[in-house]
This record gives C-alpha cells, sequence and structure tokens, in this order.
C-alpha cells in the first residue's frame, strides 16, 4: 500500500452550535471516515452519523450519508470491508456499525466500557446483533505495520491508527484535534526543546511524541477535510 492508496469517505455534516465554538457561532462540520488497505484485509475507521434521538437531532441538525453510500463514492461494498477501527464510541463515529455485525471492530477496553454508561452515546449502535469487538488495552499492532495508538483527551478511550505504508507511514487521527492546525500547535508544542526554543513552552499532548516517531507523511482527521503533511 502506497500513501495515496487511502480513501477518505465522506459521511455527513453537522452543525456545531455556538455554545461548542470558539468563535462565538455556529460552524459546519465533516464527518469523515477512511479506508486503508492493510495486511489483514481492508481496514474503515469510523463509520459515520448516528442517530442520537430529536434532542441531539435538533442541536447538531445533522445530514448523513450512509456509509453503504459513501463505500460507493470510493469503489468499495460494506462487503469489502474486513475489519473495523472506531477512533471513539460516540454517536457520530459508530452510526454504521451494526452493518458490519460480525467483523471484527477494535476499541480499547475502557472506551467499551464507558459507551455502556448512561448517556454516553446510542446503546443500540454499541450493543448490536452480531457485534464482535476485539477489545484493546493500550497500544497495539493488529497487522504488521498497522498501530493502533492510544490518543485520549477527546474522550479517555479515543486511539488512532497509524499504517506504514510502502512510501512512508499514515495517521489517521479520528478526534485527537478537531482541525489539522490543532494538530500543528501539538506537534510543534513536542518539538519546541529540538527546535532549540527555550521555556516557558507549552505542553503537548502526552502521547504526540510517540505519533511522531512514525514521522508521518501525512495525517488525517475525522472533522476536518485538511490534511496535515510535515
Amino acid at each position: 500500500m502506497r500513501i495515496d492508496d487511502v480513501a477518505r469517505l465522506k459521511l455527513g455534516t453537522f452543525v456545531r452550535p455556538a455554545e461548542e465554538t470558539d468563535a462565538g457561532h455556529p460552524r459546519v462540520e465533516s464527518v469523515l471516515g477512511y479506508v486503508a488497505k492493510t495486511p489483514a484485509g481492508t481496514l474503515l475507521l469510523d463509520t459515520g452519523l448516528g442517530d442520537a434521538g430529536p434532542e441531539v437531532e435538533a442541536w447538531y441538525r445533522p445530514r448523513r450519508v450512509s456509509v453503504d453510500d459513501a463505500l460507493r463514492q470510493v469503489g468499495l461494498t460494506t462487503h469489502d470491508i474486513d475489519l473495523v477501527v472506531n477512533c471513539h464510541l460516540h454517536f457520530d463515529h459508530i452510526g454504521g456499525n451494526p452493518t458490519f455485525g460480525g467483523r471484527p471492530i477494535f476499541c480499547q477496553r475502557h472506551e467499551l466500557d464507558a459507551a455502556r454508561t448512561p448517556d454516553y452515546t446510542v446503546p443500540q449502535l454499541v450493543d448490536f446483533a452480531g457485534a464482535a469487538y476485539e477489545l484493546l488495552d493500550g497500544e497495539a499492532e493488529i497487522a504488521p505495520g498497522v498501530h493502533v495508538i492510544p490518543t485520549p483527551g477527546h474522550v479517555d478511550g479515543h486511539q488512532s491508527i497509524v499504517v506504514q505504508c510502502e512510501d512512508g507511514s499514515i495517521i489517521l487521527a479520528g478526534q485527537s484535534h478537531d482541525t489539522a492546525s490543532q494538530w500543528t500547535a501539538d506537534a510543534l508544542a513536542a518539538q519546541a526543546h529540538d527546535l532549540g526554543h527555550t521555556g516557558p513552552l507549552p505542553i503537548s499532548s502526552s502521547w504526540m511524541a510517540r505519533l511522531l516517531a512514525f514521522d508521518p507523511r501525512r495525517v488525517f482527521f475525522a472533522h476536518d477535510m485538511a490534511i496535515w503533511t510535515p
């Protein structure tokens, strides 16, 4: 697999209310998934927007693209997917999970525990017929060159994927950062000493150095169409 072989799925949009934005006004955000060929088969990160009920519908005003339709737009079908990874189990990342009953879904054990508590997510999108979770306790190489790295922050059980390709590595960061510019700031904070800066300096995410050690050529995000490059 090469870096350019990663396919991005456009799974819909929602409106983040002014109360949740730094700018103080609403912002339309994309919901994105990613497909990558791996030694274990075709991997899908995230499956789209679920229905979390009328209150959430009114708050976020989502517009959905089904995972079937999104895959079709990149020349694939749901039958082509061999394994699913969710960056975390909030409703906007797991909407199509029941489509993949019987296929392994990788998530952190404590994220699944959190998802089974009240008001965390949509229960029927977590425990559905055929749900086959592969539970991870921290970092794991789930196939040769395919690494799942815990990236807590947005939620404690958040995880990202590193895929080592023939021409470099990519990171499917999920919602480790809402935007590519936030990733840039965090990466520069992690590199500040090496760049020759003296304190006081910003504190980077505890796991950023681990991701940067893979020397990523591209980083992709769940809610930002921008792609980070070094």
